[in-house]
C-alpha cells in the first residue's frame, strides 16, 4: 500500500509496473521464476537467487541498464570470438592457444561484455537467431570454462563441466548441457542421461527450439580433440553455415568407408545422440551428401547393392584441443 502511495498510481497500475519489472528480470517469484501473479505472493531479486553464484557472468550485482537486444549481444559475441580464434587459434582453426587468449584483451572485453546477458530479452530472437546465438555462446563458454576450470579430465569431471559451469541469461542459469540438449535439442536428455535438462514447469521450456537439426552437432566444439572445430555463426547464413561444418567435419577423416569388409566407420557423435539422426541405414543415406566424392561412391556401392553393411563407431579422442 505505501508503495502505491510512494509513486502515486492506481492498483492495476502498479500491477503493469509490476510485470514489467518481473518480465526484465529485476525481480523472480519465489516458486515460479519471471511471473507476475497479483495477491500475496512471495519475490525475491534476480542476485538472490540460488543459482547465481555458479554463474561466470555475475560479478556481484546485477546489470541495472536498459538490456541491449539479444541480436545485438550475440552479434558482439560472434565478432569478438572471432577475432579471438583469428589471433589464438592454429591456422587450421583446430588447436586454440588457451593460455594466450586468456592474458589477450579481446578475451578481458569477451568478459565484460558477457554481463550484457544478464537480462536479455531471448524471446525476440527468431529461430535462426536463436540457433546462431545458443550455438555461439555455447562454443564461447568452453573456451572460458577450460580457461576458468581446467580442462576436464575422466567421465566425472567432464560431467560437472557440462552442468556447474552457468551463465546468466536472460534471467535463468545456462549451463553447457541445457544449452545442447535442452535449447537446441528440444529437452532431449543427454547421452546416458536418466532425466531432461528441464522440467514440466521450468519457463525455459519457451525458448528451447521446437525441431532438432541434426547439423548442430558439427558446430558445437567441446574443447576435445575429437569434437568438431570451434566456430562461430551467423544468424543470416546459420543453416548454410551449419552444412558447411558438417562437409568440414566429414572431411577430415572422420568417416572411411572399407569396400572389402563391407564396413563404415562412423563418429561416436552418430551414436551418442542417435535419437537426432535416425535409424543407421538412414544415417548411412544422410551423411552421402556431406562426403567426398570417393567416399559417396563407395558408400553408394555398399548401399545399393542390399548386402549387409557393418557400422563401426570410432573411439574419442577426449583430449584437449591445445
Amino acid at each position: 500500500m505505501s508503495s502505491l502511495q510512494h509513486l502515486g498510481c492506481s492498483r492495476s497500475e502498479a500491477i503493469v509496473i509490476a510485470k514489467e519489472i518481473v518480465r526484465k528480470h529485476f525481480i523472480h517469484h519465489v516458486f515460479r521464476g519471471s511471473h507476475f501473479e497479483d495477491g500475496n505472493e512471495v519475490y525475491r531479486f534476480l542476485e538472490h537467487e540460488q543459482f547465481i553464484p555458479k554463474c561466470f557472468n555475475f560479478r556481484g550485482s546485477i546489470d541495472d541498464t536498459e538490456p541491449e537486444s539479444a541480436l545485438r549481444i550475440g552479434e558482439r559475441l560472434m565478432k569478438i570470438m572471432s577475432a579471438i580464434l583469428e589471433s589464438y587459434a592454429s591456422e587450421d582453426m583446430y588447436r586454440l592457444d588457451y593460455l594466450a587468449i586468456s592474458n589477450s584483451e579481446e578475451f578481458r572485453r569477451y568478459v565484460n561484455m558477457i554481463q550484457s546477458l544478464q537480462r536479455v530479452d531471448l524471446f525476440a530472437l527468431s529461430p535462426d537467431e536463436k540457433l546462431a546465438f545458443f550455438l555461439n555462446l555455447y562454443n564461447a563458454m568452453v573456451i572460458h570454462a577450460v580457461i576458468r576450470r581446467g580442462y576436464p579430465e575422466g567421465l566425472i569431471n567432464r560431467k560437472s563441466f557440462v552442468t556447474d559451469f552457468q551463465y546468466l541469461v536472460g534471467g535463468n542459469p545456462y549451463s553447457l548441457n541445457t544449452i545442447r540438449n535442452g535449447i537446441l535439442r528440444g529437452n532431449q536428455r543427454a547421452p546416458y542421461a536418466l532425466v531432461k535438462p528441464f522440467t514440466s514447469g521450468d519457463n525455459r521450456l519457451q525458448i528451447a527450439l521446437s525441431k532438432v537439426n541434426p547439423l548442430i552437432h558439427f558446430g558445437l566444439c567441446d574443447g576435445s580433440k575429437s569434437s568438431p572445430r570451434v566456430r562461430f555463426f551467423s544468424p543470416q547464413n546459420v543453416q548454410a553455415e551449419l552444412r558447411a561444418a558438417a562437409r568440414e567435419f566429414f572431411r577430415n577423416n572422420t568417416v572411411e568407408v572399407d569396400l572389402s569388409n563391407r564396413t563404415v566407420y562412423l563418429t561416436c557423435l552418430m551414436k551418442w545422440y542417435s535419437v537426432d539422426f535416425g535409424n543407421e541405414k538412414d544415417n548411412l543415406k544422410w551423411i552421402m551428401s556431406y562426403l567426398d566424392a570417393d567416399k559417396a561412391g563407395l558408400l553408394t556401392h555398399l548401399i545399393d547393392d542390399g548386402g549387409v553393411i557393418n557400422v563401426v563407431y570410432q573411439d574419442y579422442d577426449w583430449s584437449i584441443n591445445s
